[in-house]
């Protein structure tokens, strides 16, 4: 196993450094490349998410690829003025499709390379910080571009032909987001052991920011998820079964590529003309729970949200609580539409539904950059 990480990270760097080339002093460990790498191992041994890192990577190749072009290879060579002309290269940019990047996404690049620059500065290898004065831009606040009706989602839940595997597969993964508007990467991760069919719970283990949490699963959801297991996993799965919930037609985990695919497809096969895939099943999630009543700090425990702006209008909620104002207040929690009194706090929608919004916005803009910045083989 350790070798066949070793092998994966090697093929990593020579397609940065192929997407990348004029990176130049790749073996000179006081190069900037060299610093980078000894950083990206310090964040590794400090127990930073793997999808941080390698995004993080990402932002530092494109910075030293663009240094490199004007013969700027070490960190004493690069200053405040460099730095001020890459913020507005940043600017400038176009991403494949012809668009800019969001200011959200340029602040998530001139972020890490502050950070990057701090912590050089810290392990003594740079004297001062040319990134210290280096103002960020403001951050927008953006309503999501799109969102589905109750309608709409239920148009594409009866898209997948469920009289095959991969379209009971899908069905069930399909459900699976709508009833916990979890992250498409959180999709991917799951296990068969973390999703309990009887007692309608679903765990969610290191999501973002490395944090578990344990959430209530529908219980359409769960008889789809039921239906999945017992009927069409056990045609999926092969000899190298690690355990994913969802696997592909080859016996394997899906990555999130694969489950954005999935949920595109569907999404277009039902004629809805929204851009999106996996985030408009998490904004439709949130926002018909928070329109039928629920709580937002039940809404936050379900989306997993850490946002450092918002995190002091919300307390913690146990999932007794959790499950009965999901029950009450998804439209498709139960086999049968159910309605009951939940003894919650009333906060006033309009101002609980802008504070959703935004965040949800802000989280979507961020994994399209994500998107952009990796290059991810998606599987069927």
């Amino acid at each position: 196993m350790a070798k066949t990480k070793q092998k994966a990270n090697h093929s990593r760097n020579a397609h940065l450094l192929d997407r990348f080339p004029h990176i130049q002093q790749i073996t000179d460990e006081k190069s900037l490349y060299g610093l980078m790498k000894e950083y990206l191992l310090w964040l590794r041994e400090h127990n930073f998410s793997e999808g941080t890192v390698t995004g993080r990577e990402v932002q530092l190749c494109e910075l030293i690829d663009w240094c490199a072009q004007r013969q700027v290879f070490y960190p004493a060579q690069v200053s405040k003025q460099m730095l001020d002309r890459y913020q507005r290269v940043l600017f400038y940019k176009r991403k494949a499709n012809g668009e800019p990047l969001s200011f959200g996404a340029q602040c998530n690049r001139l972020a890490g390379i502050r950070v990057w620059f701090r912590w050089l500065v810290r392990q003594d290898h740079l004297a001062g910080n040319p990134a210290t004065e280096l103002q960020m831009p403001r951050r927008e606040r953006r309503l999501p571009n799109a969102t589905l009706s109750e309608r709409e989602i239920e148009k594409v839940l009866h898209q997948p032909n469920v009289t095959e595997s991969l379209g009971l597969r899908d069905r069930a993964l399909l459900e699976v987001l709508y009833s916990t508007g979890i992250r498409r990467s959180e999709v991917a991760r799951l296990k068969v052991i973390d999703v309990d069919v009887n007692e309608y719970t679903l765990m969610v283990r290191q999501g973002k920011g490395k944090k578990d949490r344990l959430l209530p699963l529908g219980e359409r959801a769960a008889e789809w998820v039921k239906k999945y297991l017992y009927e069409a996993r056990v045609e999926l799965g092969c000899a190298r079964d690690n355990g994913e919930l969802f696997l592909s037609a080859y016996g394997l985990g899906l990555d999130p590529g694969a489950v954005a695919n999935v949920t595109r497809k569907y999404i277009e096969q039902a004629g809805i003309n929204k851009p999106g895939a996996c985030h408009l099943f998490r904004h439709a999630m949130a926002t018909l729970m928070l329109e039928n009543g629920a709580d937002i700090r039940f809404i936050q425990r379900m989306l997993g949200h850490e946002d450092i702006a918002t995190t002091e209008l919300y307390t913690q909620v146990s999932l007794k609580a959790l499950r009965e104002v999901h029950s009450r207040t998804h439209p498709a929690a139960g086999l049968k539409k159910k309605v009951q009194e939940a003894d919650v706090e009333v906060v006033s929608l309009e101002e609980n539904e802008a504070v959703l919004l935004a965040m949800l916005a802000a989280e979507s803009a961020e994994e399209r950059e994500e998107n952009y910045s990796s290059d991810n083989v998606s599987q069927d």
